[in-house]
């Protein structure tokens, strides 16, 4: 049977001295995981290592300096897979050459249920 969405939880992150998108996308992973409960997982006594699947997209200017594996380990349960994207935001701070980096993430948990 095929996994069906249950939740998509939404967050933002930002680094804002140092330009680190790595620490941006962190951060707005862990804004989405905090804004969620998945009490339903327990109830409906799923396994999170072999029926929960977690879809990260991640959004900022420059999707290469994402280091995905670390994106990957933050998340604490499912089989997980990260996409870095181009969007978010880079602020320019042309005085001191220190763009704040601005990052979006979309958290979009499956579950195989009967």
């Amino acid at each position: 049977m095929a996994a069906r969405r249950v939740i998509l939880e939404l967050g933002t992150g930002n680094d804002l001295h140092g330009g680190d998108y790595t620490k941006a996308a962190l951060r707005a992973v862990q804004d989405a995981l905090h804004h969620s409960s998945l009490a339903m997982i327990r109830t409906l006594k799923v396994n999170p290592k072999t029926d929960m699947f977690v879809d990260v997209t991640i959004g900022v200017q420059q999707p290469d300096k994402v280091d995905v594996e670390k994106v990957r380990a933050s998340l604490p349960h499912g089989i997980v897979t990260v996409k870095v994207v181009k969007g978010g935001l880079d602020v320019a701070d042309s005085d001191n050459n220190d763009p704040a980096v601005i990052a979006s993430a979309a958290v979009a948990v499956r579950l195989e249920l009967p």
